[in-house]
């Protein structure tokens, strides 16, 4: 949907309130229904490549996300809560490759990120190589309420994660050893495992309001190295929100995601030239990443409410809700259609 006579302009919120006003003034007119996208990493995901377990396993984290992130939007909650609740959900299921179910670095450590935003005022959240909050989606809203910052990064994350009382835990909170064990081969092998297994975690919602949020967690890639931080905490690369346009979360080989500024691409191609979402996120994911080289894919919602997702690998962990519809759960690439075709 393009929106027309909205712009940027030169003032902002904090000098003259009239950034906020004309975001306030988009939004309201598509108040309506509720609706949401969740995902859960992409990868090599085909049929026969999980167990049955497995498959079960993943699923059902998905289905305790929408749960979540839907009991916040059909009360009339916003789109911002909803997205921090899914990946809350996501972050404390160790099927993920975020929070509890984190992938090791080169040194053995789980360093977390995560980033969030609201569409309503382009206010944003991220943290980078946390290794203490329970929850680091939670800790970037807070970095985005209560500091002056957006990104916060290694230990002076986790001081601010004190200082401001976000819920700690002991490392050893976050130790799957089937991760660990990734970390083992990957130590003999050499190698970065950043294609079998590219486990981010997101959420992006629209709420009754017509408003729209984005939030992103993850652990990385197996192996990572000198502090590495892939796009996942980036606002503008691996997660972004704008009233105006859509809401984005992003997983996949980062750096490119990093390169091509993926999710305020795909909200600029949106807001701008009025490309519909799935034009916008296959644009981006199979053809400009695509040519550059690089795997992975985003989930999408529209100001309208209609959401879906692109994804250049063989299967990608989704879910999708939507005020009075049935909420549809896939894993591998056969499964679903792309964007819901009503919101």
């Amino acid at each position: 949907m393009r929106v027309k006579g909205v712009g940027y302009g030169c003032e902002t919120a904090g000098r003259s309130g009239k950034f906020a006003l004309a975001m306030r003034s988009v939004s309201g007119a598509a108040e309506g229904k509720w609706a949401l996208v969740i995902h859960g990493g992409v990868g090599e995901i085909v049929r026969g490549s999980l167990t049955p377990a497995e498959d079960t396993a993943h699923r059902a984290g998905l289905s305790r996300a929408v749960d979540a992130s839907s009991t916040v939007l059909a009360s009339g909650g916003t789109a911002l809560d909803a997205v921090e609740q899914a990946v809350r959900v996501l972050e404390d299921d160790p099927a993920f490759n975020a929070g509890r179910g984190a992938v090791f670095s080169h040194k053995g450590r789980n360093e977390l990120d995560a980033a969030i935003m609201d569409g309503t005022t382009l206010k944003a959240g991220a943290v980078a190589g946390v290794t203490r909050t329970k929850n680091p989606v939670t800790l970037a809203r807070a970095v985005m309420e209560r500091s002056s910052h957006v990104m916060l990064s290694g230990a002076g994350a986790d001081e601010f994660s004190l200082e401001n009382d976000v819920e700690q835990t002991d490392p050893d909170w976050f130790h799957n050893e089937a991760r660990w064990q990734e970390l083992q081969e990957a130590l003999r092998s050499g190698a970065f495992d950043g294609r079998r297994h590219m486990g981010t975690v997101g959420a992006v919602a629209r709420d009754r309001a017509g408003h729209v949020a984005a939030a992103t967690s993850t652990g990385g890639i197996t192996n990572k190295r000198w502090g590495r931080v892939g796009d996942s905490p980036i606002i503008g690369a691996g997660t972004y929100a704008d009233d105006r346009g859509c809401a984005v979360s992003a997983t996949g080989s980062g750096e490119f995601f990093i390169r091509v500024g993926a999710a305020h691409e795909i909200c600029a191609r949106v807001r701008l030239i009025g490309a519909d979402i799935q034009t916008a996120a296959d644009g981006v994911v199979k053809a400009d990443i695509a040519t550059l080289g690089g795997t992975g894919g985003v989930i999408v919602i529209g100001r309208s409410g209609i959401g879906g997702w692109s994804f250049t690998t063989p299967g990608m962990y989704r879910a999708r809700a939507a005020e009075g519809h049935v909420r549809e759960i896939a894993v591998y690439g056969d499964e679903l259609a792309t964007a819901r075709a009503e919101p």
